[in-house]
């Protein structure tokens, strides 16, 4: 009977002692949260593990999470997904839609937002200036020769061509005008003012012709055979040629010394200005010049854009993390983190297990009192 009471005796003080070390155990983890001395003597065990190596505990936890969990890797799998480019890709074609190509806002309105409009009067001098100096370049053009130096080749050529063109056009309305009643007309008054010219001599002439008609008759007809001749027409063509030869070898500032320049720069400058009317057509939207510019943006730059900017990403996504310091922020805010928080988290989180351990040493402090006791009563 002494053997069974030793036994028990021995077996619930091996319990008690193993559930109450462990639970010891479990307290030192966070307490006591601080140091604690006697003097200047530090006792031992303090502060509680976890407090004592918190700023080891901090850098390592830090390392861990930059190396092995918030890696590029990771970020990247997450953020750089198809499904996120997708996102981007519909967000920014609804924006550019929404908030430019089909915008209510005129281009004067676009340009104010940069202080843009006072360009407008810029431009108009920029490109009144540009024409004014173009002019002014043509002119010393053209006063640098002669109009064959500065007449095109080919224009040359068109001319030779039509000038050889001219005999025969001028024969031939001759020709036509002898035969009309107007001219008919132009030679009968021609012989009235002929004769009227000779007085009492003109007179008499005209009794002896007799009808006017028959007389002008007779100058058709010679006028005709003198515009048909042969001769007629190589001589009309040589005076023709020479004199557009002539007309060629003349310097160009000789045939236009009377146009006035300043006169054409400001008409000139003028009809641009008027057919440019910056103000009125900077007074409506994108959409009004472009309507099909949201279809050109979609089909022709959105890909393009969100890869770029995937790209891009990409490329930075390790340098910002970089810079970011994951380390130490994680480090900084285990750190920041009032030990009776974590304490009380892990608690709460861990109270079954931590219970079950200290009843864990309850029963191997019993198994060991028991044993104890064995060993005690065969070895007495």
């Amino acid at each position: 009977m002494n053997f069974l009471w030793t036994v028990l005796f021995m077996a619930i003080v091996g319990a008690l002692i193993g559930a109450f070390t462990n639970h010891i155990a479990i307290l030192m983890l966070f307490r006591p949260h601080e140091a604690k001395y006697i003097g200047s003597w530090r006792l031992p065990f303090t502060p509680g593990l976890i407090p004592k190596r918190r700023a080891e505990l901090a850098t390592q936890l830090g390392r861990t999470v930059n190396d092995y969990l918030l890696t590029p890797e990771t970020f990247k799998e997450k953020l750089l997904t198809q499904e996120t480019r997708q996102v981007v890709s519909d967000t920014i074609e609804q924006q550019a839609v929404r908030h430019i190509f089909q915008s209510e806002k005129t281009l004067v309105e676009w340009l104010r937002l940069v202080e843009g409009e006072k360009f407008i009067p810029i431009v108009e001098q920029e490109v009144t200036t540009y024409a004014s100096k173009q002019l002014y370049q043509f002119k010393d053009y053209l006063y640098g020769g002669t109009i064959e130096q500065v007449v095109p080749a080919k224009w040359l050529m068109q001319f030779d061509e039509k000038v050889e063109n001219v005999p025969n056009w001028i024969l031939q309305r001759g020709e036509t005008f002898v035969h009309s009643d107007e001219g008919a007309l132009l030679f009968r008054k021609l012989l009235n003012n002929f004769l009227e010219s000779k007085g009492t001599f003109g007179n008499m002439l005209q009794m002896m012709v007799g009808d006017s008609n028959t007389v002008v008759e007779k100058f058709q007809k010679e006028a005709l055979k003198f515009l048909s001749a042969a001769e007629t027409e190589q001589l009309l063509r040589g005076i023709i040629a020479k004199e557009w030869d002539m007309l060629k070898q003349k310097p160009v500032q000789e045939l236009l010394q009377n146009i006035d320049w300043s006169q054409i720069e400001k008409d000139m400058n003028a009809f641009i200005l008027r057919k440019m009317d910056v103000q009125e057509r900077l007074n409506h939207p994108l959409s009004y010049y472009w309507p099909t510019g949201s279809t050109w943006f979609k089909e022709e730059v959105l890909t393009k854009l969100v890869d770029a900017l995937f790209k891009i990403g990409e490329e930075k996504l390790e340098i910002g993390l970089r810079a970011l310091k994951i380390d130490e922020m994680v480090e900084k805010q285990v750190n920041d983190f009032p030990i009776e928080t974590l304490e009380g988290l892990v608690i709460q989180i861990a109270t079954r297990e931590l219970k079950m351990i200290t009843v864990l040493g309850g029963v191997l402090g019993g198994v060991i009192g028991i044993v104890q006791g064995l060993i005690v009563f065969f070895t007495t």
